[in-house]
Formats: structure tokens, C-alpha cells, sequence
């Protein structure tokens, strides 16, 4: 099935590029900033706990928070996407990560830094939520371009901060690790601007909106297999970014080597962001992409484990090239639902229930590590996560439409699950209308 964008009608076709062109940057910028609050606490970690005078236990905490508020602030994305504008609730959300950034690094005792945190992750949790559902609506013949130039950006604002966060820390003197951690507000704010010149189309109305229910995709096997795939290796992904450092601290290393590996870690990911979206969307493509990041995995631990001053740089590689299975995550959300409406929904669905899975590893590491003194339980569990990992993005692979199954269950909870024609979709802002032709079940593009 293929899809073409057309303009609407009450635009000119330059006025439509333009606006496209506009919510390109804004889409690219938002993705820049979705990962620098959680990437810049890893390198400074143990400066954390010496400043606020906190255990590893709350340490734990510390890197286990913004799984947390991921999971927690995105139930709250489609009930904003119903009531405001997209691109009023992603400036608003960026401001508020913002204003987050600055509290978390002033704050002078623990539970002040902790809701730092979490107003810190509202625009990360939202920009999760709604970015996906954007790309469905503006760009829905180029769902994989799109998702790889913002899971790029991602990657690059990951790299940037988890780099340079610990030698900002050392150049800022005492108590650098607050400069460190506030310094990313600056481009939370810049990213929020393109936002508020996205204009609305006069013909659009909230009443256009179609109502999908987010309860009714438990009737979804794939919706399941996607959530599990998604909390496993987000648990993975944030042990990597919370823990990585301080083991390899703790093995020897410098925090600036550490810090440079985690970095590392994060700038292999920026080229495969690109480049995994635009093979997801080929079907065959999918189970090669999933065995091979699997493999990468336990390569990458078990090195990891056993030799971790040996070659780390092979091992954060290895890992680097394993995570790039969010990107293609990213990608199967949107092509395992047939509409914007039910891409948001799944997305949030998936999201939301898939983080408090991913909460589970900092924190229990956190506290493993603070009872045994040791990182022997962190390898276990990360390992076991990659068998889940394994059987989980089996199922999810099958080209299948979280739609059709809950359909199957709830009649008509997706009207437009089986439209032939046209689908158009307004929310106070400009249209994308995608013309279907050639309807097949079994097309992955829906």
C-alpha cells in the first residue's frame, strides 16, 4: 500500500512545503534535546552523590527517574494532543524541561533534585509520545527518512552531553557537576521556538478527531510484543547510559575515559539512527536487523563483564550497534498501526507501560550493586533481558497491524482501520491527507 501527501486546500503548495519545512526543524530539534537530560547523569554520577550525600541505593534512583517520569508523564500526551495543539504542547513541554534542567542543578537536597527530574522529562516523555504520531500525520511517505533524521538527532544530543558533560564538570571547579547538568536548558528553549510559528489551518476543528481507546489494545498481540520489546531494551539502554560509566570507573578507568566511552556508545548510534529506520520499513530486512543486534548484545556484555579494560572501546561498540534496535522500534510502531490516531495510541501505549518495565534495571542495579558491592547481579539480569529481547522482536517482526487484531475484539474502535480511500486527519493544524491505493493486510506500510 502506498501513500502520497497531498496539500490541503486552503493552502497554497508553497505555503504547504514551507509549513513542512518548518515542522521538519521543529520534529529534528525536539529530538536533539529528548535524551541530554538523561545522558549528561551518568558521567558525573559519583560527583552526584558526593554533593548531595546520597547512597548508591539512591543512586539508583537517580538513574531510574527518568524511565520513571517517561512512563508516568506520557498517559498525559494524547489527553493534551485532544484539548491543545500539537505544537503547543511540545514548546510548552520543552519550556517546562527546561525550567526542570535549571531546579535539577541548583537543587540542594536530594528531593528537590528529584523533581528537577521529573519536570526535566516532560518534554522527553511528550516528544516520545507525539513525535511518531507527527511523522504518521505530516510525512506518510517518508516515515523512515523522517524517524531517522530525529532518532539521529536524538543520538546527537545524547553524544554531545554524555561527552562533554564530566569535562564541563572539571572546567566549572567545585561543584561542576551542577553546571554540567543545567547547561542543556539552553537548547531545550531553542528547540521550543520553531514550535510557536507552527500555524493552524482556519478549516481544521477539534471535533475531526477521531477517539481511539487506549485500554482496547490489550486485545493486541502485537501491541504486547512491542511494549515487552520496548521495556527490555529500554532497561538495557538506560543501564548502559546510568551504569556504564561508574563500572568502568569502578574497573580503573579515569571518569574523562569513562565519560568518553559512554560517549562513544552514544556516537555509533548517530549513523545507524539514520540508516536502520530506512531498512525496517523493507519487511525481509526486520529478523536479520533483530539476530544481529542480539548477537551484539551478548558479545557486548559478556566482553563487557570479563574483560573491561581490556578493549572497552569494542565492547561500548558492540553495545552502541545493539541499541540501535530503538530505531528500528521507532519504526515498526509506526508501520504496525494504519492511521495517526492509532499510531499515537499504540505509541503510548507502548511507551508508557514499556518504560516502567525499562524503570526496573537502574534501580535494581542501583541496589544490587549497594548490597553485594559488585556488578555480577547487573550482567545477569542484562543478559536475561537479551533472551527476552530475542523472543519478543520475533512476534513483532510478523507483519501484522495492532488495528486489525483489536478490531477483531472491539468493532469499530478504529473506524478507519479498513478505509480504502481516504484518510484524512485535522487537529487544529495543517492536514496530511494520504491517498491508499492497492490495500493489502499484509503491507507493513498499512
Amino acid at each position: 500500500m502506498t501513500r502520497t501527501a497531498q496539500q490541503p486546500a486552503t493552502s497554497t503548495p508553497g505555503e504547504h512545503r514551507r509549513g513542512l519545512l518548518l515542522i521538519g526543524v521543529a520534529i529534528v530539534l525536539t529530538g536533539l534535546n529528548l535524551r541530554t537530560a538523561v545522558t549528561s547523569v551518568g558521567p558525573v554520577l559519583q560527583e552526584i552523590e558526593d554533593g548531595l550525600g546520597i547512597s548508591s541505593g539512591l543512586a539508583g534512583l537517580v538513574t531510574t527517574m527518568p524511565v520513571l517520569c517517561f512512563a508516568a508523564i506520557r498517559f498525559a500526551g494524547p489527553a493534551l494532543s485532544a484539548r491543545f495543539r500539537d505544537s503547543h504542547v511540545l514548546s510548552g513541554a520543552l519550556v517546562t524541561m527546561a525550567a526542570g534542567l535549571v531546579v535539577r542543578a541548583v537543587a540542594p537536597a536530594f528531593w528537590l533534585f528529584l523533581l528537577g527530574t521529573v519536570l526535566a522529562m516532560v518534554g522527553g516523555a511528550l516528544g516520545n509520545v507525539l513525535l511518531p504520531s507527527l511523522v504518521k500525520r505530516y510525512f506518510p511517505g517518508r516515515t523512515g527518512l523522517m524517524v531517522g533524521a530525529y532518532s539521529t538527532a536524538m543520538s546527537v544530543g545524547a553524544t554531545v552531553a554524555a561527552v562533554s558533560t564530566a569535562p564541563i564538570a572539571a572546567a566549572a571547579g567545585t561543584a561542576g557537576w551542577r553546571w554540567a547538568l543545567g547547561v542543556w536548558a539552553v537548547f531545550a528553549l531553542l528547540a521550543a521556538m520553531p514550535w510557536l510559528f507552527v500555524k493552524a489551518n482556519p478549516g481544521a476543528s477539534r471535533g475531526t478527531h477521531a477517539a481511539v481507546r487506549l485500554r482496547d489494545l490489550r486485545h493486541s498481540r502485537m501491541a504486547l510484543a512491542l511494549m515487552l520489546f520496548f521495556g527490555v531494551q529500554g532497561m538495557e539502554a538506560y543501564i548502559i547510559i546510568g551504569w556504564s560509566a561508574q563500572y568502568l570507573r569502578d574497573a580503573g578507568l579515569a571518569a574523562a575515559a569513562a565519560g568518553l566511552l559512554l560517549g562513544l556508545n552514544q556516537v555509533i548510534g548517530i549513523p545507524l539512527s539514520a540508516l536502520v529506520p530506512a531498512l525496517t520499513v523493507r519487511p525481509r530486512a526486520q529478523r536479520p536487523l533483530l539476530l544481529a543486534f542480539m548477537a551484539c548484545y551478548t558479545v557486548g556484555w559478556a566482553g563487557l563483564w570479563a574483560f573491561p579494560r581490556t578493549v572497552p572501546w569494542l565492547w561500548m561498540t558492540l553495545l552502541a550497534v545493539a541499541m540501535a534496535c530503538f530505531p528500528m522500534l521507532l519504526t515498526l510502531i509506526g508501520l504496525r498501526a494504519r492511521t495517526p490516531e492509532t499510531t499515537a495510541a499504540l505509541s503510548t501505549y507502548v511507551q508508557s507501560w514499556g518504560y516502567l518495565i525499562s524503570a526496573v534495571g537502574p534501580l535494581l542495579v542501583g541496589v544490587l550493586r549497594g548490597a553485594t558491592g559488585g556488578y555480577t547481579g547487573m550482567f545477569i539480569l542484562v543478559l536475561a533481558g537479551v533472551v527476552g529481547l530475542t523472543v519478543t522482536g520475533w512476534f513483532m517482526t510478523r507483519e501484522r497491524y495492532a488495528d486489525d487484531e483489536v478490531n477483531r475484539f472491539v468493532p469499530g474502535w478504529s473506524s478507519t482501520a479498513h478505509c480504502t480511500d481516504v484518510l484524512e486527519v485535522a487537529c487544529g493544524e495543517v492536514p496530511a491527507r494520504a491517498h491508499v491505493t492497492a490495500p493489502d493486510d499484509g503491507s507493513p506500510r498499512g
